[in-house]
């Protein structure tokens, strides 16, 4: 009888594979070379062992030996990394995580990405239960500064990027909110560069607020946003830390592993613009 998943070990049952994880692990833990006498010590395997294991692997070059005695990750290992970040799509791994996220606060949850001076709305969670009255469509598109993804985006760049960016579009307006001074703008993304999280308070749409963290590749760069929008007096600063929580699921499944929840202080609404 097949037997179901649960059943798998949570560790390798053959043991050499075993020891090949932690050989690998130790190498893992330096960049430079390791000796064959320090490798044996800190995995615990006899020297003949290690070695005979470490050979295996140079001949498959997932391990590299530049010069005798001596171990260092091979490229083969690179290039197996390589195939799996090609076949990550920030997308795919957002879209579950946006749903549970949705569940919890029955409010729209937006996937954004960055095309030249705009956001792209490429997906989104929602439901009519939500009571908004304008949802961005998938395809949509929005300035940078108006919108809480966008600002993330700009915070990212450099001061002379974000002037530039205001020279090109003169900082347009959509409502009474919109931020179209350049020095309210800065101080806008000062915040979000230090707390990792932007506001729109209204000023994309009247009667609508959104929140947004960044998400992040394995190279530490924000390649989306994801952000709750929802009816202006319902935006809860509560749902803050599990949309951190959430962005950052996002990021690890693209390889990130330095995400942090925000700050405390990140809790307190913005000034409105």
């Amino acid at each position: 009888m097949r037997k179901n998943n649960t059943d798998v070990p949570a560790t390798p049952v053959i043991q050499v594979i075993e020891r090949m994880f932690a050989l690998i692990d130790v190498l893992a833990s330096r960049e430079d070379a390791i000796s064959l006498k320090e490798i044996s010590e800190k995995t615990g395997l006899h020297p003949s062992t290690t070695h005979r294991i470490l050979n295996d692997l140079a001949v498959g070059r997932f391990v590299d030996r530049p010069e005798p005695g001596s171990y260092r990750l091979g490229m083969r290992l690179l290039e197996l990394g390589n195939l799996v970040k090609g076949r990550l799509n920030v997308r795919d791994a957002a879209l579950g995580p946006m749903r549970e996220l949705h569940k919890l606060t029955q409010q729209p949850v937006n996937l954004s990405v960055r095309q030249g001076d705009e956001i792209v709305y490429v997906e989104r969670a929602y439901s009519e239960r939500s009571g908004m009255q304008v949802v961005r469509a998938i395809g949509g598109r929005a300035p940078l500064h108006l919108t809480s993804t966008g600002k993330l985006f700009l915070a990212a760049d450099e001061q002379q990027r974000v002037r530039s960016y205001a020279t090109r579009t003169g900082l347009a307006g959509h409502t009474r909110n919109s931020i179209t001074q350049l020095p309210v703008l800065e101080r806008e993304l000062a915040r979000a560069r230090q707390y990792g999280i932007a506001r729109d308070n209204e000023e994309l749409e009247l009667g609508v607020r959104c929140m947004a963290a960044g998400i992040y590749d394995d190279q530490g760069k924000l390649v989306a946003g994801l952000s709750i929008s929802a009816p202006a007096d319902r935006l809860d600063d509560g749902w803050l830390p599990k949309l951190q929580a959430t962005a950052n699921e996002i990021s690890g499944a693209l390889g990130y592993s330095d995400a942090t929840p925000p700050s405390a202080d990140m809790a307190q609404p913005a000034r409105a613009a």
